[in-house]
């Protein structure tokens, strides 16, 4: 998701300096226009607005504690990632002590619709740091909202993904279903796709399933584990009956067992085929399918 912002907001027109611990994605940043360091605070130097898009808490902490020491006030830093609520608001506390912004705004959208600059940004926290984010937001998404208080925007993701999570499990679903019926993955996806039964993750993650190809992650099994965990203990705080999105649960734990971790979570696909006794040529078992309907 980073990289992918980080290309679309050079290609905007924005100077970007980006930090990754990855020497692989600091090279693609300097091949999309930008100009790589090799620290947050170097970043922190460089910018008065900062994006973050990071793999976990451990990493949040460690990035606020980085850009707090760096010197620099006034920043406004927007933070995008899923992560607890609680741990953004430890991070917002450390930044503020150093006279930094910290914003909640996490993303609508997968790897894919990055690079498409087809994400939405939920923006909570300050307002008018919100505001002065604007034009960032405009450079790497299409469409931004401010949705209150610093944490809404965290909220408001995690009922987007527990929709996700449920939407992605009934692509697949109905996927396995035609495919015992003798119906062609293409056709399906075609017409019902057009009908009242499409959803956003059917377009999004439909060509993988007909493909049987799920090799091009946008979002990897084991990453949305965490992504799940984050949903389930929000929605166990809160006390809300959640049936559908615990049944998915046991899909995707399904799918890591099956050794499909690093695969994108259109590959539910595959767990409910092989659960459903469905056998599909094989060549689309190799994976080697690109039809796109």
């Amino acid at each position: 998701m980073g990289s992918a912002m980080s290309a679309n907001l050079a290609k905007a027109g924005f100077e970007v300096t980006g930090f990754d611990i990855d020497a692989g994605a600091r090279a693609a940043l300097r091949k999309a226009g930008g100009t790589p360091v090799r620290s947050a605070a170097e970043v922190a130097a460089a910018a008065e607005i900062i994006v973050t898009s990071l793999p976990s808490s451990a990493a949040l902490a460690e990035t606020a504690e980085a850009l707090a020491a760096s010197g620099r006030r006034g920043t406004v830093v927007a933070e995008t990632s899923t992560l607890p609520i609680e741990d953004k608001e430890s991070a917002r506390q450390r930044l503020q002590r150093a006279g930094v912004t910290l914003l909640d705004c996490p993303l609508s959208g997968t790897g894919a619709q990055a690079r498409n600059k087809d994400l939405l940004v939920y923006a909570s926290g300050d307002e008018e740091a919100c505001r002065r984010c604007a034009a960032t937001f405009d450079g790497f998404s299409r469409g931004h909202f401010y949705v209150g208080p610093f944490g809404n925007g965290s909220k408001l993701k995690f009922v987007a993904n527990l929709l996700v999570a449920i939407h992605n499990v009934a692509a697949a679903e109905a996927f396995a279903l035609a495919l015992k019926a003798g119906i062609d993955p293409a056709l399906m996806y075609k017409v019902v796709g057009d009908g009242a039964g499409g959803s956003r993750m059917f377009s999004v993650r439909g060509p993988m399933m007909v493909a049987n190809d799920y090799s091009d992650a946008t979002m990897k099994v084991e990453v949305w584990q965490k992504d799940m965990k984050i949903i389930g203990d929000f929605v166990a705080r809160l006390g809300v009956a959640a049936p559908l999105f615990a049944a998915s649960a046991p899909i995707y734990n399904a799918a890591m067992s099956a050794g499909l971790a690093k695969q994108d979570t259109a590959a539910v696909c595959a767990v409910l085929e092989a659960m459903s006794g469905v056998k599909r040529s094989q060549r689309a078992a190799k994976g080697k399918a690109r039809s796109k309907p």
